[in-house]
């Protein structure tokens, strides 16, 4: 029998927040990042956003001196334009898709974006189960075609790669692929924004490949939200509140490798130690979450500093070099192919 959470008995609820009673605002504040997990999540969202607004800021004047000659004051290239990846890959395997729900920046634009739309029109459209799963698949292809691409080069071949002129200035190429956006790309970004106001997560859910493998690596992760059979009211809450679709109101475990481990299922839960992370038997808190994910990107970075791996070894004159042949064959990707370059380029 389905109990509602309004009926639910007084000792089952989950205690109500502290920050609630609190008048003043800096504790008022403390106690519901320490006591409400999605508020935790949107700090920490929003204060890694700024972090890439910051970065963003210093790529541009560092690219805008390579584009002028030297010309315009000099900014050091920031190094994490390049660190994300192998931060999130070490991320999920300690707290599965955790970068997607807290760091990475698409991942916060993409959810706002739903947010947005099921504020303005009062709710989102979930897609068909028929339709769903197809679209699941294309991230999971796409990741299969950037491994297949890899893997089928040779050791000689991906050496010259990553050399490679090309390689070493990706970063501006990219760069300067949005600030001089062509109408094709201009209009795909468009669509995506748009149909993230009505569906949510569409980038993130059906076409990031390294999404994909976030989720395969997260499969490996100690920590997963776990249901208590004996004291869930089934109300279907945490599913309702779940922005991946998944069942959580109907397994024990939450297994799927579309979880980021957001915990808006375990905010939404009404009955105390019934749904939460576990790891071997043990809670982890939302605070504790959070901390991980926060302390392994600060530690790595950290660790790269020390080690002096973290900035790249591109000398000035060497930058200034490569932008004033920027437009040249040696720095056109040319549909994966490298071209041929001499110890000169």
């Amino acid at each position: 029998m389905q109990i509602r959470p309004k009926t639910l008995a007084p000792d089952l609820r989950k205690p109500k927040p502290a920050y609630r009673s609190e008048q003043n605002f800096i504790r008022r504040l403390a106690l519901r990042l320490w006591g409400d997990s999605h508020a935790l999540r949107v700090a920490v969202q929003l204060a890694f956003a700024g972090f890439c607004v910051w970065i963003g800021i210093e790529f541009n004047q560092f690219t805008q001196w390579g584009l002028t000659g030297g010309a315009s004051s000099y900014t050091e290239r920031p190094p994490g334009v390049e660190g994300f990846l192998p931060l999130g890959a070490l991320i999920s395997v300690s707290v599965k898709k955790a970068f997607c729900s807290r760091l990475c920046p698409v991942g916060t634009v993409s959810e706002y974006l739903w947010r947005l739309g099921q504020k303005v029109y009062r709710r989102n459209f979930p897609l068909p189960r028929w339709l769903d799963y197809p679209l699941l698949s294309l991230k999971y292809l796409l990741l299969l075609f950037f491994t297949w691409s890899v893997f089928k080069m040779d050791a000689p071949t991906l050496d010259a790669f990553v050399n490679s002129p090309y390689n070493k200035v990706a970063d501006v190429k990219m760069y300067l692929f949005f600030a001089e956006l062509s109408g094709l790309a201009l209009k795909v970004l468009v669509v995506l924004a748009v149909l993230s106001l009505f569906v949510k997560n569409v980038w993130c859910r059906f076409l990031c490949p390294y999404g994909a493998l976030l989720g395969i690596v997260g499969w490996f992760s100690p920590l997963k939200v776990t249901r208590t059979k004996s004291t869930c009211i089934d109300c279907e809450l945490c599913t309702r509140a779940c922005p991946s679709d998944i069942h959580v109101h109907t397994v024990g475990r939450v297994w799927s490798d579309e979880c980021t481990n957001c915990l808006e299922c375990v905010a939404a839960c009404p009955v105390k130690d019934t749904l939460e992370v576990r790891a071997r038997g043990k809670t982890i808190s939302a605070p504790m979450v959070a901390a991980m994910v926060v302390g392994i990107f600060l530690g790595v970075i950290g660790l790269g500093m020390v080690s002096g791996h973290w900035k790249n070894r591109i000398s000035r004159e060497e930058y200034l070099y490569r932008f004033s042949r920027l437009d040249t064959p040696l720095y056109q990707h040319a549909r994966g192919h490298v071209p041929t370059y001499g110890p000169n380029d």
